[in-house]
């Protein structure tokens, strides 16, 4: 009987994990998901409230991830009519024979509104990108753009869809490499939202047309983008992560390394912390690579906090640009060569080497009092003494080493180390701070919102309801915009 009790105690705990299986959430089901944002669409067209328009397209996330060609099939067959052929016959072409569930064939709406069409096809186009499907996707995306703008003349609501098409246009055309093709169409579209005010689209597009520029090695073309245009302010902060980083790049390729490398740092301080971990790398890539032209050396925890080995060849980089070691930089650059191609940093990698010998040569004037030209070719690894010479010149040109050169008897010889708080040095180090304080302090006033309707009374708990936006759909928002173009 002893035991029959220890067994029945020992079977007692069953029952709570049972318990804890049942409170599991349940599979997140996409023809909900769909028909809520639906919803969301008709309400923002018939109550004239683009901000449930808005709050759809950051409810997309879940639906964009786990749909399948039967779900939007069935979606489109739901929620519109049968006589909605403009984009439902395109889309439904696009998805190929798939199987349907016919049972609610009898709830097919009598009218539908033009933006829930124009929904539905963006579904679509989101999950013809997933499959990698870029042909059928682009398709869908230019037949849906007359219709997008015919509404955007009559109706301000669908700057938001429109720029999610334009996005998607772009990155089908880029993926199969035929972006030159869609320029024409883009910069026509940029010109049409500056003029309509549609900052969403405005933003959108402008960073499409810098990332395509730059794809294609088209710094000047990108740099008078740049200035003949101006970026929306009311845009999203992803749209102006990417505006940052696009410009920092400019810069950087054209030697402006201090404003490039505070254009990066800006992006990265608003990228989002946990998510987009792809372009926050590539931030950290290119802002590395400008912190070394600058002939600063960056700390170690700039390359912490990403998974993998990214970052593991500018490493590389920077520990051979601090020891001055010219052979450790080249050995660098041939074994990652393919690494440098893909992320297109191979000039500015290829610029480093003139920072290496600065570097040595700094370290030879602090170490030594005098020393010949034959020695310092021998220790920066140089081709001649006449070289040596050369590069030494140029660094006290330049100001790189307080020295001066004995050329009768082929020597160098270090004049003493000045005191740098007798220079202006501090006082420029402390200015630059406080520009950095003011910086920050203004674009936190900038980025401060209210309510619409502050010190009106609100009765209806559903308006209270609806405007509530949780930090969980931003971050979702956030990973969907910046996550879209990289891996």
């Amino acid at each position: 009987m002893a035991k029959d009790v220890e067994m029945a105690d020992a079977a007692a705990p069953a029952p709570a994990a049972a318990d804890d299986q049942d409170k599991a959430p349940p599979p997140f089901d996409v023809a909900q998901g769909v028909a809520k944002n639906v919803g969301f669409v008709r309400k923002a067209v018939e109550g004239a409230q683009p901000r449930l328009l808005a709050r759809a397209l950051r409810n997309t996330t879940p639906i964009r991830r786990k749909c399948t060609g039967a779900d939007l099939a069935n979606a489109m067959r739901a929620h519109l009519p049968s006589d909605a052929r403009v984009l439902r016959d395109a889309a439904l072409a696009a998805l190929g024979p798939v199987d349907v569930d016919m049972a609610d064939a009898d709830e097919v709406p009598d009218d539908a509104p033009v933006e829930v069409e124009v929904y539905l096809a963006f579904l679509v186009v989101a999950f013809l990108v997933r499959e990698k499907r870029y042909e059928d996707a682009t398709k869908l995306c230019e037949a849906s753009l007359p219709r997008l703008r015919t509404m955007m003349r009559e109706r301000r609501a669908v700057d938001a869809l429109a720029a999610k098409f334009y996005f998607y246009l772009a990155l089908c055309h880029e993926k199969l490499g035929t972006s030159h093709e869609v320029a024409a169409t883009l910069f026509a579209a940029h010109r049409t939202a500056v003029l309509q005010h549609a900052d969403v689209s405005a933003a959108t597009l402008l960073n499409a047309l810098l990332r395509g520029l730059l794809a294609a090695n088209r710094v000047e073309a990108a740099l008078k983008l740049v200035s003949k245009t101006d970026f929306p302010e009311s845009a999203s902060n992803p749209q102006f992560c990417r505006y940052l980083y696009y410009t920092g790049r400019i810069q950087a390729l054209q030697l402006d390394y201090t404003d490039a490398h505070t254009k990066l740092m800006q992006s990265q301080r608003k990228a989002p912390a946990t998510t987009a971990v792809g372009f926050r790398v590539e931030i950290q890539k290119l802002a590395v690579l400008v912190q070394l032209l600058m002939g600063e050396v960056p700390d170690r925890s700039s390359f912490e906090g990403f998974k993998g080995r990214a970052l593991e060849p500018y490493l590389q980089l920077t520990r051979a640009v601090r020891r001055g070691d010219l052979p450790a930089y080249r050995a660098c650059v041939a074994e990652h060569a393919e690494t440098f191609d893909r992320d297109r940093t191979r000039s500015l990698v290829a610029r480093l080497e003139q920072n290496v010998v600065k570097t040595g040569l700094r370290r030879l004037n602090v170490s030594y009092s005098r020393i010949s030209l034959d020695d310092v070719r021998a220790r920066l690894h140089l081709d001649s003494a006449a070289s040596a010479e050369f590069v030494c010149a140029k660094a006290i040109k330049d100001g790189v080493i307080d020295a001066v050169i004995d050329h009768d008897n082929q020597q160098i010889r270090s004049k003493g180390v000045a005191d740098v708080y007798s220079t202006n040095e501090p006082q420029k180090a402390f200015h630059r701070r406080i520009v950095f304080c003011l910086d920050v302090r203004n674009e936190a006033v900038k980025a401060m919102q209210y309510p619409p309707d502050t010190g009106k009374k609100k009765n209806v708990e559903e308006d209270d309801k609806e405007e509530k936006q949780t930090d969980e759909e931003i971050a979702k928002e956030i990973e969907e915009e910046l996550g879209d173009e990289l891996p």
